[in-house]
């Protein structure tokens, strides 16, 4: 299994937030544990696979959501001084598309699905 500090390496992440100093890097990493772990149940993927680094993007880019959203956990929108701020219901939405097309390539698809046997004989069909 793929450790989360490789994938969304904390000095990475740092330089990203323009962060110089070390005072935050237990709630960095905090964030990427959790966000990698999320990421992994929206991948479809078990404690046991490998991280596709084609995916990794996709917790960082959570990571640095989630960071500028503290303070304001739970908030849809926030007006100060006439500045708003619209927050996504959900960290992952942006990448719901590549999160679904990910899951069809590598048979992680759960779309449910419905077998009709035939009880006298023929052919099975399969309805999505």
């Amino acid at each position: 299994m793929t450790d989360e500090m490789t994938i969304v390496p904390l000095n990475d992440l740092k330089t990203m937030l323009m962060i110089k100093d070390n005072e935050q890097d237990d709630l960095l990493t905090l964030i990427i544990k959790k966000t990698v772990k999320s990421t992994r149940f929206k991948l479809g993927l078990g404690t046991q696979d490998d991280f596709p680094s084609e995916m990794d993007y996709i917790p960082f880019e959570v990571c640095i959501r989630r960071y500028n959203r503290l303070k304001n956990e739970g908030m849809s929108s926030y007006t100060q001084e006439g500045e708003a701020i619209t927050f996504n219901a959900n960290d992952f939405d942006d990448f719901a598309s590549d999160i679904e097309a990910f899951k069809k390539q590598n048979n992680k698809d759960d779309t449910p699905r419905v077998m009709f046997i035939n009880g006298y004989g023929g052919t099975d069909d399969e309805i999505q």
